[in-house]
């Protein structure tokens, strides 16, 4: 995950809009029904919250998956393996890029496809790689950690969801963007006493490979309807809360995931709650011109918007919960075949006769 950014400004609307009870706009009378929401679309696989977990397990057993280690390698060479497994078509972007600190790294996307002929698409994204050092440890900062659901879980769950539409098409197609380098920044708040070498050069030090796959869009000619980002998705007590760049970039997105999330019995994980913008994956995406919107645990944690174990050793597979994996995992299968759905009911193009 990368770092947060917060005017004072939000948090005193978000503070104030929180102390503030229902307008009488939003006062329905006795005689008034709510409406119905549609049925939901049949035959929607059921995620393996098992199978996500050992798809998370099996990232950590690599060890931390920083960047130019042989643990790294290893675990983008499964995560292609496995994508190619489950009858995914599979590219890479290979490049070198600068840290904060002056070191080049090797750094490896992996961008995926499934249905590759479906004109409508929806894009799910991850980072895969870990950070390097568990700054925000109080004991251990300069530790190495798992990374577990900071990059492990969500992939892991987009895995399930590529497993699963191997045998069940929704409608759609999904095109798959797993980031690497994107835990790789500077935190000045924990690294103050380490300069920024990317600063001078006007350059973000986080997201490094959402910022080079911006510059090289992958797949060519591939347009989703949008896309939605998954970051520390996994963890035990996780909540996400309706971030600010995800409101204003896709809000019919926003609103259609909460919504499915909440009606799938999910709503103690999707919170009607605003938070303030971070620079995440989805900074890089919406720049790109393709709208995204970020499920992110990120909600109020004491003086921080960050769990205690944002980039700390406890980061770990004792963290990671089956619950949220399937809260998660079970909400984006349902998007996609609500997509799918919508793209089916469309009247079919009234043929015009030659003159």
């Amino acid at each position: 995950m990368a770092s947060m950014r917060f005017p004072p400004l939000c948090l005193l609307l978000i503070l104030l809009a929180g102390c503030n009870g229902s307008s009488s706009s939003e006062t329905t009378t006795a005689t008034e029904k709510p409406v119905p929401p549609a049925p939901l679309p049949a035959n929607i696989p059921q995620f393996s919250a098992d199978t996500a977990y050992a798809y998370t397990a099996r990232q950590v057993a690599f060890g931390p998956r920083v960047p130019n280690s042989a643990a790294h390698r290893a675990c983008g060479d499964w995560l292609i393996s496995t994508l190619k497994r489950h009858g995914a078509t599979v590219q890479t972007q290979e490049f070198d890029q600068m840290a904060f600190n002056g070191q080049l790294l090797k750094l490896r996307n992996i961008i995926a496809q499934t249905n590759p002929t479906a004109p409508k698409r929806i894009a799910l994204a991850a980072h895969w790689d870990t950070r390097p050092f568990a700054d925000r440890d109080p004991q251990r900062k300069n530790a190495p950690f798992d990374g577990a659901n900071d990059g492990a879980a969500p992939v892991a769950q987009i895995l399930e969801v590529v497993r699963q539409l191997a045998t069940a098409n929704p409608g759609v197609g999904v095109d798959v963007l797993f980031f690497d380098g994107e835990d790789y920044g500077y935190d000045e708040g924990a690294q103050a006493e380490l300069t920024n070498m990317l600063e001078g050069r006007g350059q973000d030090s986080w997201c490094l490979g959402s910022q080079y796959w911006s510059k090289n869009r992958l797949p060519v000619n591939s347009k989703p309807l949008y896309g939605i980002l998954l970051d520390m998705t996994g963890g035990k007590d996780g909540r996400f809360s309706r971030e600010e760049l995800s409101r204003k970039s896709v809000p019919a997105g926003l609103d259609l995931v909460w919504r499915t999330g909440q009606r799938l019995g999910f709503g103690a994980y999707f919170l009607d709650q605003e938070s303030a913008g971070i620079t995440d994956d989805h900074v890089y995406m919406n720049k790109a011109g393709l709208p995204t919107l970020d499920i992110i645990d990120h909600v109020p944690y004491g003086e921080d918007y960050f769990p205690p174990y944002h980039h700390a050793t406890t980061d770990n597979m004792t963290l990671i919960d089956r619950a949220p994996l399937r809260a998660v995992g079970q909400t984006l299968l349902t998007v996609l075949f609500i997509e799918g759905a919508a793209e089916a009911s469309k009247p079919a193009p009234v043929a015009v006769p030659a003159a």
